[in-house]
């Protein structure tokens, strides 16, 4: 299944999208996708439902990120090795991790705000990956069983911010507007294999990123289970799993940066599409 939120920010309301790319409206069976709606009881419930006997929502809509009430939005750093190469880091052991701001989270499409002063705002195609079943300490051969899902992220960073304003990354990966998710939340069964979903990244029109999940460093399963060792995790959780090569921080002969008016389109197999227009924050008054 691919579910949805779509409608204007802070009214979504849950959909599913039928074969032909269409929002049915399955408000009359669930108030909303969030930590309640997509454990794997609920999920069995809604794969039930005749998707033609749904309501049908006609006319272009707003999508809202796919899953509301997130408490944790968890980032795992360096996960490619390509990409550790052009950010000049070693391979690292374990998994790199941080956070993004759950307060970050907006719909795929929404317009991204460069923070005031950014000089150095990028962009990161990544395979995010929503927890249905809470757990700590989850094995690893257990640890698929507890994701809902899988969608598609764009980790933007201001990387000056992230690495030159002392030694946590979190500073720079956080702003508000800094995590579109989505359109789509796509359920587990129907992804299958997790590692092997290409994925890909334009700005411009410009081909920058693509990649393949399988030259991940560590896998799904590695990152579910390595982060519920130091953490509870629980249902509507997002952790994005990073990104491969060809970000503006890594570009030759020398890295660029996003700027206003600059136009990003990016999508994962599978998992939908994302377009986001970079505009200037607003001046101080």
């Amino acid at each position: 299944m691919k579910l949805c939120r779509y409608g204007e920010a802070g009214q979504e309301k849950p959909g599913l999208i039928d074969d032909a790319g269409r929002i049915r409206d399955v408000s009359a069976h669930v108030v909303d996708f969030g930590p309640d709606a997509i454990g794997p009881e609920a999920l069995r419930r809604l794969s039930a439902l005749a998707l033609d006997d749904l309501p049908l929502v006609e006319g272009p809509v707003r999508y809202g990120p796919p899953v509301s009430g997130t408490r944790k939005f968890i980032a795992i750093g360096l996960n490619y090795a390509d990409h550790a190469a052009e950010s000049n880091l070693p391979i690292p052991e374990e998994p790199v991790v941080f956070n993004k701001w759950v307060n970050c989270i907006q719909g795929p499409n929404d317009p991204v705000t460069i923070p005031r002063d950014s000089v150095k705002t990028d962009w990161e195609v990544e395979l995010g990956v929503v927890i249905g079943t809470g757990g700590h300490d989850i094995a690893e051969a257990d640890a698929l069983a507890h994701v809902a899902g899988y969608c598609v992220i764009n980790d933007v960073s201001e990387r000056q911010w992230q690495a030159e304003r002392g030694a946590t990354w979190d500073k720079g990966k956080g702003f508000p507007t800094f995590g579109p998710v989505g359109p789509w939340l796509v359920t587990a069964d129907e992804v299958g294999d997790p590692q092997a979903l290409s994925m890909w990244l334009d700005v411009n029109g410009k081909r920058m990123q693509d990649g393949n999940t399988a030259t991940m460093i560590f896998t799904v399963a590695q990152i579910v289970s390595y982060c519920s060792q130091f953490m509870a995790l629980e249902a509507g959780d997002i952790i994005t799993t990073g990104t491969p090569p060809g970000v503006g921080l890594g570009q030759k002969p020398a890295p660029w940066f996003l700027k206003p008016g600059d136009e990003v389109a990016l999508g994962i197999a599978g998992l939908g599409e994302q377009r986001q227009r970079f505009v200037a924050a607003s001046p101080v008054r």
